[in-house]
């Protein structure tokens, strides 16, 4: 997942000018297309709407999600990436990145899982 110039600025703030930085609440994002660094193509319509995401305990620079996340009562779309936020609605865009398998046909109605440890964050 690449990280979001926001993000990128709030971390080198954190550890070289001895701020802080921390985000009361990650939020999970599904996008119809790469997001890049501003959080573009988030899925609308239906009653979606980006999901409360908990994670394990960093390791080796990477963790994962420790929840199951449901999106309910989707759009129709075809979703590609994934997107972290620091918001449930507008906020900061943290990261983004592909889904495996390159993009995931959802009908209008259906529910969007990610599995307990299907959404991996790394910093490296």
């Amino acid at each position: 997942m690449s990280i979001s110039v926001y993000l990128a600025n709030e971390l080198l703030d954190a550890y070289l000018s001895n701020g802080s930085f921390a985000v009361a609440a990650a939020w999970m994002s599904l996008h119809t297309a790469d997001p890049g660094l501003t959080g573009a193509d988030e899925v609308t319509g239906g009653s979606y709407g980006r999901q409360s995401t908990a994670f394990d305990a960093a390791s080796s620079g990477a963790t994962a999600n420790s929840a199951q996340e449901e999106f309910t009562a989707m759009p129709a779309c075809s979703i590609t990436h994934v997107g972290l936020w620091d918001a449930e609605t507008t906020g900061n865009f943290l990261q983004g990145g592909a889904i495996t398998g390159g993009s995931k046909t959802v009908n209008s109605g259906d529910t969007v899982r990610c599995a307990i440890g299907g959404l991996d964050v790394t910093l490296s």
